[in-house]
């Protein structure tokens, strides 16, 4: 049986019941970071689980190295990409998932989702962060 890990470390809490991405704030600037830096003056903070869909795109080829996922050219699939506004934080972008790209609409209430994302040589599953329509509409 395999286990479920982060993509990378420090992304997200996982795992998690209620998962929450991973960024820092710079004490001096109160300034939000995503993926988190770090440094004498950023302390690590979770971000909120619920944002607006700010702008979005669809990814139509396959991305460049060092990409990790295991399609070919010819089985890419396209997925939506938007950047999410998480209010009073940052803007993060990430992947759009549970929705067709025609049903996006910019404002649209989106929350974090995390998902399986492929096996890594030890068999792991290795979990990405994403965004879906909120439950709450």
């Amino acid at each position: 049986m395999s286990n479920q890990k982060p993509i990378a470390d420090n992304l997200f809490s996982w795992p998690s019941d209620n998962p929450k991405l991973l960024g820092s704030r710079d004490t001096e600037t109160g300034r939000y970071f995503f993926p988190a830096k770090r440094s004498n003056t950023h302390e690590q903070v979770e971000l909120s689980t619920k944002g607006k869909l700010w702008t979005w795109t669809v990814q139509r080829f396959m991305p460049k190295t060092p990409y990790i996922g295991t399609e070919s050219p010819e089985d890419f699939k396209p997925y939506p990409v938007g950047y999410i506004e998480l209010p009073g934080q940052i803007m993060v972008e990430s992947r759009l998932v549970g929705v067709n790209a025609k049903d996006l609409k910019i404002g649209m209430e989106m929350e974090l989702s995390i998902e399986p994302f492929v096996k890594n040589e030890d068999g792991d599953e290795l979990m990405i962060f994403s965004f879906k329509p909120s439950k709450d509409l």
